[in-house]
C-alpha cells in the first residue's frame, strides 16, 4: 500500500465519480506517509563514507571506502534532497562519515539551503574541521551543527577515535560558536568503563558555552573487535541518575525533529537530550530517512529494507518524476522498527559510517 498519492505530483487529481481529468485549484504539498500513518519529514543525506578519525564505535580501525565512481555526485545528493523537499520534507541533515572531507561541499549546502519550503540544513561533524570551515558552512546557509564528543580528556578522546587530537575539535567549537549558528549540539556516545564517569563533566563544558548536549546510546551497526557492546553499554536510565545527583533536569516539550528526548536544566539555556535506541525504543515516532553516500535509501537505521535511488537518478537522469515516484514507493518499505541487541552479533554488517550518522 502507497498512502501517498503519485497523482497528486503532475498537479491534478481524479474525481471518484468519473474518470475525466480536471484542472485542480492548487492543492497541499505531498507527504511522504508509511504504511503505519507516519509521516516522513526528516531526511539524512550521507555525502561520504570517508572519515579522518577511527572511533571505535563507528567503524572499524582499518576500513576499505568506497571508490568515487560508486558515490553520488553532488548534483545528485542535490537532485535528491530537491525531490525530497518538493514531497514535503523540511529537515536536511547531511552526514558522512565526516561530511567535511568531501571536496566541494560548499556548493551543495549552498543549494540546498535555497530550496523552498525547507525549514532547517543540518550538518553532524566531527569537529576536526571546523576552524577553517565553520565560517564557510554558516555563509552557506547550514543553521545548525551537531558536533561530536565524546571526551575532554586528551587521551581518552584520542583512545575513542583512535588518533584524533582534542584541542583541534575545542578549538573548532570555538570558531563555531563565533560563526553565528542558530544552535550547536554536541552528540556523546557513552560507554562503560571509557567515558561514563564523564558525563557530568561534559554537561558542565556544554553549560558553560552555551550549548545543546545529547547522550547517545551505542548503536550496534558492523562488527566491533577491541571492545564488547553489551559489556560497555550504559543506558540513558544510569545516566540520567549520574546527572541528577548533580542538577536539576526538567522535563521538556521541544522536539528538534529527530529522536532525543529534551530536558531543561534549571537556570542554563542548555538541552540536554537523551538518544535511546534500547533503553527507550522510539520507532513509532520515527520521521526520519537516510540516504547513504551511494545512494541507498534505508529506511530503518536497524533494518536492511532500502530503495536504490542511485540506479534511479542514473536510468532516469533529470527525471524527477521517475526519482519521486520510486522515493514514494519505498515508504511502503519501511519497517515497523530496529530489532537492536547487544548481547547477539550484530545483524546489520554496514558499519555506521557507512550507514549515514
Amino acid at each position: 500500500m502507497i498512502v501517498a498519492d503519485i497523482r497528486s505530483l503532475r498537479g491534478f487529481q481524479l474525481t471518484q465519480s468519473t474518470s475525466t481529468v480536471r484542472a485542480a485549484l492548487p492543492i497541499a504539498a505531498p507527504r511522504l506517509i508509511d504504511r503505519f500513518g507516519r509521516t516522513v519529514n526528516y531526511v539524512r543525506l550521507s555525502v561520504t563514507d570517508r572519515c579522518d578519525l577511527r572511533c571505535v564505535y563507528c567503524m572499524a580501525e582499518e576500513m576499505q571506502f568506497l571508490p568515487k565512481h560508486e558515490l553520488l555526485s553532488l548534483e545528485e545528493i542535490y537532485a535528491l534532497g530537491r525531490a525530497f523537499v518538493e514531497l514535503g520534507v523540511t529537515k536536511l541533515r547531511v552526514t558522512g562519515g565526516e561530511p567535511l572531507v568531501r571536496r566541494d561541499l560548499p556548493w551543495l549546502l549552498e543549494k540546498l539551503a535555497a530550496l523552498p519550503d525547507l525549514r532547517e540544513l543540518v550538518l553532524t561533524t566531527n569537529g576536526t574541521r571546523l576552524e577553517s570551515l565553520a565560517p564557510v558552512l554558516r555563509q552557506a546557509g547550514v543553521r545548525r551543527l551537531n558536533i561530536s564528543l565524546d571526551s575532554l580528556h586528551p587521551e581518552r578522546f584520542r583512545a575513542i577515535t583512535r588518533h584524533g587530537d582534542l584541542a583541534q575539535v575545542l578549538r573548532g567549537i570555538d570558531v563555531a560558536l563565533a560563526a553565528g549558528f542558530e544552535r550547536i549540539k554536541l552528540n556523546a556516545v557513552i560507554l562503560k568503563h571509557r567515558n561514563h564517569d564523564e558525563v557530568v563533566e561534559l554537561v558542565a563544558f556544554a553549560m558553560d558555552k552555551g550549548l545543546d548536549l545529547s547522550f547517545i546510546e551505542e548503536m550496534p551497526l558492523g562488527e566491533v573487535t577491541n571492545h564488547d557492546r553489551a559489556l560497555e553499554f550504559y543506558s540513558s536510565d544510569q545516566i540520567y541518575a549520574d546527572l541528577s545527583q548533580h542538577y536539576s533536569l526538567q522535563a521538556s516539550t521541544e522536539d528538534s525533529g529527530g529522536p532525543a528526548r529534551y530536558f531543561r536544566l534549571a537556570g542554563s539555556s542548555t538541552r540536554l537530550g537523551f538518544i535511546s535506541p534500547h533503553s527507550h525504543n522510539f520507532c513509532a515516532q520515527c520521521n526520519r530517512v537516510r540516504v547513504t553516500a551511494q545512494g541507498r535509501l534505508l529506511l530503518c537505521l536497524g533494518q536492511e529494507h532500502s530503495a536504490d535511488l542511485r540506479a534511479v537518478l542514473r536510468e532516469h537522469p533529470g527525471d524527477v518524476h521517475a526519482l519521486k515516484t520510486a522515493i514514494v514507493s519505498a515508504m511502503d518499505l519501511k519497517p515497523l522498527g530496529h530489532d537492536f541487541d547487544l548481547a547477539s552479533q550484530p545483524r546489520i554488517l554496514r558499519h555506521m559510517s557507512v550507514t549515514g550518522g
